[in-house]
This record gives C-alpha cells, sequence and structure tokens, in this order.
C-alpha cells in the first residue's frame, strides 16, 4: 500500500516520460539511423519518370460503363434472364440496350434500378453485343459504411481517433502510390515491403501516439519482430520451394510481360499482413508497463518485465487467433475448391497455394508470439531508467492556537486590587455583609405637585 501511494505521489512526473533524458536520447540514436534508411530507401525505390503501361496498353481493352437497369425479361431461354440497362456514360450515354445473362445457382440476380458496371470490349459504342454486365456500383453504400467507420472512431478516440484516421489515411498512401507502382516497374518485392512497412511503421505510430520513449520503445520493437519474420519467412519459402505463382500472381505476371520476383512478392504480402497486428501487439505492451511504472516507480525491471509478460500471455493467444482467421478466412473459397478435388488432407495442406499462406501465417504468427517479450524487456528496461526525482517534504501543519481563558480582574461585590496579591472568591456570608455594610442610597422625595 505504501508502495502505490508513493507512485501517486509522483503522477505528475511519471504522467508521460517515465524514461530519463540519457535513455530517451539514447533511442532517438538508435531509431534516427532507421528512420534515415528507410527514406533514402523510398527515394532509390520510386519509379522516378516510369510510365506505367495500363488498359489497352498491355492488352486489356475493356471499358467500364455505368448503367442502370431498367427492365428484366425471360425471353432469352430456361437458363437466361435479358437484362435491359440504360448507360449513363461512354460513347453511347443515355442510350438502351438488351444484354443476355446467365441465370442460375452462383450467377448473379438483378432488379430494376439496380447500379450495375458494364464493359464495353467492342468497336460499336451503340451494338448490345459490344457490352456484357460485370459487376455492381458500390460506391454509395462504401461511403456510408466508411462514413460510419470514421463517426465510430472518432466519437470513441475524439482527437486521437483522428490521429488513427490520419494514419489510416496515410497507410493507404503508402501502399498505392510507392509500394505497388515500385513493385510493378520492376523493383525487389521484398525491398518495397520492408521500406513500405517502414514508413508506415514510422508515420502511424508517431502520428497516432505522438513522439515519446514510450512510442520510441513501441517502434524499436515493431522493427526486431518484422526482422525476425522476414528472416523466417525468406528462410522457409525457400526450404518449402514455395513460388508464389497463384493464379492471380501468374495472370499478374502475363500482363506485365516482364520478369517479376514472385518468391519476394509472397514475402512483401507477409510483412505488409503481420504489421498491422504487430502495432496492435508493441503498443499494447509498451502502454501496460508504462502504466506498471506509473502505478508504482519503486518496481524494477524485472519486476515489470514479469508483470507485463503477464499481460501479453493473455493478449498472445487472440492475436495470434486473430491473424489465422484472417488469413484462412481470405483463403475460405479456395479450401472449398481443393476439399471437391477428393485429396487427402496432407495433400490439400502442401499444395502450392495451400502451402504459401500456413508459411504466411505460422511465420507471422511466430514474429507476434516473439514480440511481445522483446517489446516488454525493452519497455522495462527504458521505464526502469528514471532519473531520480527530488519531491520537497510536506510542510507540517500549524496547530491554532487553544484560546485562553479571559481573566477576571475583580469581584462583582467587592471589588478586586491587583496589588493585595492572587485573588480569592470571598465566602458567601462574607459577600453579604460587606454588600449590607454598604450605605444605603438616599431616599427619594416624593413630588407634592406644588412648585
Amino acid at each position: 500500500m505504501s508502495r502505490v501511494g508513493h507512485g501517486h505521489g509522483h503522477s505528475h512526473a511519471l504522467n508521460e516520460e517515465p524514461a530519463s533524458q540519457r535513455v530517451r536520447t539514447l533511442l532517438m540514436w538508435l531509431l534516427v539511423p532507421f528512420a534515415l534508411a528507410t527514406i533514402i530507401g523510398a527515394a532509390l525505390l520510386y519509379p522516378f519518370g516510369h510510365e506505367q503501361k495500363t488498359g489497352a496498353e498491355i492488352g486489356l481493352h475493356q471499358t467500364p460503363v455505368e448503367a442502370v437497369v431498367t427492365g428484366l425479361a425471360q425471353n432469352c431461354g430456361e437458363k437466361c434472364v435479358a437484362v435491359t440497362v440504360q448507360m449513363s456514360d461512354g460513347a453511347a450515354s443515355g442510350q438502351s440496350i438488351t444484354i443476355p445473362t446467365v441465370k442460375g445457382p452462383g450467377a448473379p440476380s438483378f432488379q430494376i434500378g439496380d447500379e450495375v458496371v458494364l464493359s464495353y470490349a467492342g468497336s460499336q459504342p451503340q451494338a448490345a453485343e459490344s457490352y456484357q454486365i460485370v459487376d455492381f456500383q458500390r460506391g454509395w453504400s462504401l461511403a456510408v459504411l466508411a462514413l460510419l467507420f470514421a463517426a465510430a472512431v472518432l466519437l470513441l478516440g475524439r482527437w486521437q481517433g483522428l490521429a488513427a484516421l490520419g494514419a489510416l489515411l496515410l497507410s493507404f498512401v503508402v501502399l498505392v502510390l510507392f509500394v505497388m507502382p515500385s513493385i510493378l516497374a520492376g523493383e525487389n518485392p521484398l525491398m518495397v515491403a520492408v521500406v513500405g512497412a517502414g514508413l508506415i511503421m514510422f508515420m502511424v505510430l508517431y502520428l497516432t501516439h505522438g513522439i515519446s520513449a514510450r512510442t520510441s520503445t513501441a517502434v524499436l520493437g515493431t522493427l526486431v519482430s518484422l526482422a525476425l519474420i522476414g528472416v523466417l519467412g525468406a528462410l522457409f519459402s525457400a526450404l518449402s520451394k514455395l513460388t508464389g505463382l497463384d493464379e492471380d500472381t501468374t495472370n499478374l505476371v502475363t500482363l506485365l510481360g516482364t520478369d517479376i520476383d514472385t518468391r519476394g512478392l509472397l514475402l512483401a504480402g507477409t510483412l505488409i499482413g503481420a504489421l498491422g497486428v504487430l502495432d496492435d501487439v508493441t503498443v499494447t505492451q509498451t502502454s501496460a508497463v508504462w502504466e506498471l511504472r506509473r502505478a508504482n516507480e519503486e518496481l524494477t525491471w524485472r519486476e515489470l518485465f514479469a508483470a507485463g509478460s503477464r499481460i501479453g500471455r493473455d493478449h498472445m493467444s487472440s492475436v495470434v487467433n486473430t491473424l489465422v482467421m484472417a488469413y484462412a478466412g481470405a483463403a475460405l473459397p479456395l479450401l472449398l475448391a481443393i476439399s471437391l478435388a477428393g485429396r487427402s488432407m496432407g495433400e490439400i495442406l502442401t499444395s502450392q497455394q495451400i502451402a504459401q499462406e500456413i508459411v504466411r501465417t505460422l511465420v507471422g504468427s511466430i514474429g507476434l508470439v516473439a514480440a511481445i517479450p522483446v517489446t516488454t524487456a525493452l519497455a522495462a528496461l527504458v521505464a526502469a531508467r528514471q532519473e531520480p526525482k527530488t519531491v520537497k517534504p510536506a510542510a507540517k501543519p500549524v496547530e491554532p492556537e487553544k484560546p485562553r481563558p479571559a481573566r477576571i480582574e475583580g469581584d462583582l461585590f467587592t471589588g478586586y486590587d491587583p496589588d493585595k496579591g492572587p485573588w480569592e472568591r470571598p465566602s458567601e456570608p462574607r459577600a453579604r455583609r460587606a454588600a449590607s455594610a454598604r450605605p444605603a442610597p438616599p431616599a427619594r422625595r416624593k413630588s407634592s405637585g406644588s412648585p
């Protein structure tokens, strides 16, 4: 109880930075080289001046056209429905055409008023044969969902929630404007992912949690864990002879027409996929150690590490399960398709598509598990190196003086002369005799009423 009370007495000094100035300087010197390397790597890997071919330049002649369903007819066959749509853009904007579509299990069902996307791949904009319905328009529904998400984050997080939304936007900017163009330009996917993950990590953590020793500790723990994931991913991808050539990657290589490191692309996806969960683990562990130190500043780094590890063990199981379920959910259609081939469970798990998901999941999970003791140990070492605080002793309260009784300077009957010594109350008979010995006041003469 005394320790907790003592810790609360220093709550203002330990509010944000229980680490000493020397430790904070050491953290800065450790992280500045990584930050500079990330910036230099981004400048070297970014494809300045490279113009990526798209659309018809790489053999994709389909042009998206927006349209609205205006009519449905069952006159084109047993498993066919004729969908009439009115185009709202493109070369034949405003014109209506009728497109036969497949009807049955697995085929989309249409209703009048549905907003759809057509694929135009012909030379005659007015001909129905030049179009095909390929998708629905989802802009407004996704916009509503994004607004609900932003409102929930702002309602709970307020200013920190606003910073989190800004960090999320910056993450998408890095992925869209740096990672994707660099890989498409032929740069090594693994190196691009390492630099991109570094950019996201520095921007997201410092923007969301501020520049402090706590954030720097979380960044350092994330760096160590990412390095472990990269090394293990490269090692077991080589040992398992994974090529990374699944259906989507094969289509990408065919469209690009150039060589691309498909195994590096697999590792890049592993790093970026684990980064978001790693941030959660490292920030949580660092904050837990900081709060323990703030509650009791007499805890040593061993005690901080032991208490933080107990918290981390509870967090570990849920985090690993989250990563496994995320990868399993993404690969669920593939799992169902392979199970229909009549192959054994061992053959399914060791196939190219499933094995690479297993490597991603297990390597990422090892990195998450390792992030807990690594980050906890770093946070305990940093938080325990607190500068001694000088606290002025509290001033003793001044007790008010007791009021002294009023001193009686005489007697109501006999009077008192201070020169005669201490006063003593006379006895009752003596007081009466003294009162009777006084001369009576002169009698008042009655008025006769005459002048």
